[in-house]
């Protein structure tokens, strides 16, 4: 999911014009495809570049390469640089790069840093569509963490306002209205996460936590099962199987 992310905000704009500008986009991209296929090559060469004057661009690409090394923190702030280098040069893809900074804040277990880069990736007015609704989708997830509940959910409504298609804001959602006892929304929410991404492990164990509360006992087990089945080895799919055992255990 987060790496998801980090390589859709990093996704060039249309070349410009030839020339200078020209060059430096090809070095750019060179760099970002460096990064998935060797990160720590291309740590070196985004450093370097940076020290050489490649501003904005080479700050955003060694934040890929630490992100591919799931160096969250230096990721983190490798865009917050990237970020405030592209404000004072007044280019907009800052609002991209403190999204990504924030969305590394969160992987690295920050999540008030993660909600101050979000809020200046939101605050810039220049995110739309599926940028801006991961934007508040994240912010959600920072706000949940501080306990902020009634944030998130404005947060969590806004991006589903964004991007409705999205399994994982749905099912964020849903988990969100368990959480604060609001179980008709949480089953609402649930089953557009079932009818979007029925086949991930985190969707099913939810259905089941969600069906378990409302005391469905058949659904909860059922979906339960799936989670196990579909990744047995994945957080999820072990929590499922957790749960099954203590849910027959009760019986």
């Amino acid at each position: 999911m987060i790496l998801f992310l980090l390589a859709q905000a990093a996704t060039p704009t249309p070349m410009g014009p030839v020339g200078p500008a020209s060059s430096e986009r090809a070095r750019y991209e060179h760099c970002l495809d460096r990064a998935t296929s060797d990160p720590a090559g291309a740590e070196a060469e985004a450093g370097a570049w940076r020290v050489a004057g490649g501003g904005f661009l080479a700050s955003q690409c060694l934040g890929m390469a630490y992100s591919r090394e799931q160096r969250w923190s230096a990721a983190s702030i490798a865009f917050e640089s990237a970020a405030t280098a592209a404000e004072k040069a007044k280019d907009a893809r800052s609002s991209g790069y403190w999204a990504q900074a924030g969305n590394a804040w969160l992987a690295a277990g920050d999540a008030s840093k993660a909600r101050a880069a979000l809020d200046a990736a939101i605050a810039s007015g220049t995110l739309t569509g599926m940028d801006l609704g991961e934007a508040h989708l994240d912010r959600a997830r920072a706000l949940v963490t501080a306990n902020d509940m009634e944030g998130a959910r404005d947060d969590l409504d806004r991006a589903l306002s964004e991007v409705p298609k999205d399994p994982l804001a749905w099912l964020l959602s849903a988990t969100l209205a368990r959480r604060t006892g609001d179980m008709p929304r949480a089953q609402k929410d649930i089953a557009e996460a079932l009818r979007l991404g029925g086949d991930d492990s985190d969707v099913q164990l939810e259905a089941g936590n969600i069906a378990a509360k409302a005391g469905d006992a058949t659904n909860a087990k059922a979906a339960w099962q799936q989670a196990a089945n579909l990744r047995p080895d994945s957080p999820s799919g072990k929590a499922a199987a957790a749960a099954l055992q203590q849910f027959s255990g009760a019986q």
